[in-house]
């Protein structure tokens, strides 16, 4: 068994020297160079993760992964974590795709497991309604299918809106009692919109509703996991009966099957006789069926005769909604109303990142004592918001309110002080700090040279304005409404 631990490729020597590990049949020098290529195998492997997560969730939960063990005479490599939460989040979350790169970029790597310490065991339960506890498994000669369903993915946390309503309505359809109307269901959406959260939601209300039935949610990434090893013990046909026998079919993020033949194949048929005997199969991808390259045409027929229901990108409404909601759920906690609406306004890209970014603010205020502000939203969630603001410029708002106003731009810079021209000026000192990472001297010096003093109160004046003055809280907000678009 071969010990690696550390960050860098000495340190990882030096703890296999340290411990004094030996590998069966390898030689001194084998087993130096099989560090290696695990090392560099990993590099290769953050680089791709931390592209396609983004900084934020790559720094979080990948970033602290270090190689602890792997053995040469199985092929399992075991990865550890600061904490046994971590290490259950990355398990939960990123297992399948974890396994699907090693795998594929790393041969010798047959499994991967996840620990906050060596030896580390986790026994996955799932609490029910009346507060019984059970593991959730379907039993499979050739493995089992755990049924993990986070529990706070259910209808009751999912906030609705007109991006959604469609999606949340099928869903909630899918999962009652009555015969669906359509089946399969094909939920597509951008990453982080919510099509996951419906998933577990169905399978929650499921469920409920049949407390026997036999459930199966997986991604496509352990759908082809699985099938190959199945493969390979040649157990196939009982990783196919398995899989037949549900009453419900959930895989997520279907996109990633594309270009296996014989996993399409599978899943086509899997697809076909639960359909045919009135089963319910739920896929979610980020594209349409008609968008899916390399889909082998049966396949997209069979995922484009139900219906497909699309999420679009949440509106800045349904983004303040989300943040209340949270908020609400939240006691002892005070978020100012200021930092929900710059919170709503500027983490747009997904809602994955906008609760992402209020949990570690509340999180941050809990454990130092600080109270949130707007000055410590941007203090702290300065990753979220630099990759998340369009770089609007304040050439670009002095220009737009100046257009809105109908002034000549020579005035944004000008010394005049009648109200005809300093309130649009001051709107606009207003916009350039809530859109703009500016510092207030920073968007003095561009109003012609103005004390950031004036544009603090500015930005105050206008802040109070807009609760008092009905008409200015419509020009500000078509404004950002304009810049925005």
């Amino acid at each position: 068994m071969l010990v690696v631990q550390g960050s860098g490729k000495a340190g990882i020597k030096s703890a296999i020297e340290a411990t004094a590990v030996t590998v069966e049949n390898h030689s001194t020098e084998n087993r130096d160079e099989l560090v290696s290529q695990l090392e560099n195998t990993w590099q290769t492997i953050c680089s791709g993760l931390r592209r396609d997560l983004g900084a934020q969730i790559f720094g979080q939960w990948i970033k602290p992964i270090r190689l602890s063990r792997f053995d040469s005479s199985n092929g399992e490599l075991q990865l550890v974590l600061p904490s046994e939460f971590a290490a259950n989040w990355v398990r939960e979350r990123y297992a399948d795709r974890l396994t699907l790169v090693w795998k594929t970029h790393f041969a010798d790597v047959k499994n991967i497991t996840f620990t906050a310490r060596a030896g580390t065991a986790r026994i996955a339960q799932v609490k029910h309604a009346n507060n019984s506890t059970r593991q959730d498994i379907a039993d499979v000669p050739s493995g089992k299918f755990r049924l993990d369903l986070d529990p706070r993915m259910t209808f009751d946390e999912f906030i609705a809106g007109n991006s959604n309503v469609l999606a949340l309505n099928a869903a909630q359809r899918m999962a009652a009692p009555e015969k669906p109307l359509f089946s399969p269901l094909y939920l597509q959406s951008s990453t982080g919109q919510g099509k996951t959260h419906l998933m577990h939601a169905i399978g929650h209300t499921y469920r409920t509703e049949f407390p026997d039935a036999r459930i199966i949610y997986m991604s496509a990434e352990r759908f082809m996991i699985e099938f190959v090893s199945a493969m390979r013990r040649n157990e196939a046909m009982e990783f196919k009966a398995a899989l037949r026998e549900a009453d419900l079919l959930m895989i997520d993020d279907i996109q990633f099957i594309v270009g296996k033949n014989s996993t399409q194949e599978e899943f086509l048929h899997t697809v076909d006789s639960l359909i045919s005997r009135g089963k319910r199969v739920v896929v979610a991808a980020d594209r349409p069926p008609q968008a899916l390259d390399g889909v082998d045409q049966r396949l997209l027929s069979r995922l484009s005769m139900g219906l497909v229901a699309d999420i679009q990108s949440a509106g800045l409404e349904l983004r303040r909604d989300i943040l209340q909601h949270r908020i609400a759920n939240i006691p002892h906690q005070d978020v100012p109303e200021d930092v929900v609406e710059f919170l709503a306004r500027t983490i747009s890209r997904n809602l994955r990142e906008l609760e992402g970014g209020l949990n570690k603010l509340l999180a941050y205020a809990q454990l130092t004592g600080r109270p949130i502000t707007r000055e410590l939203a941007e203090e702290q969630l300065s990753d979220i918001l630099s990759a998340c603001r369009r770089r609007i410029t304040i050439d670009e708002i002095q220009r737009t309110v100046c257009e809105y106003y109908r002034l000549d731009r020579n005035e944004m810079s000008s010394k005049r002080r009648a109200r005809a021209v300093a309130r649009p000026r001051q709107v606009a000192m207003y916009l350039a700090k809530v859109m703009t990472p500016r510092s207030y001297p920073e968007i003095g010096r561009k109003f012609g040279g103005r004390d950031h003093s004036t544009v603090i109160h500015a930005v105050k004046l206008v802040e109070q304005l807009r609760g008092e003055d009905t008409e200015m809280d419509n020009d500000v907000r078509m404004l950002l409404r304009q810049l925005e678009s």
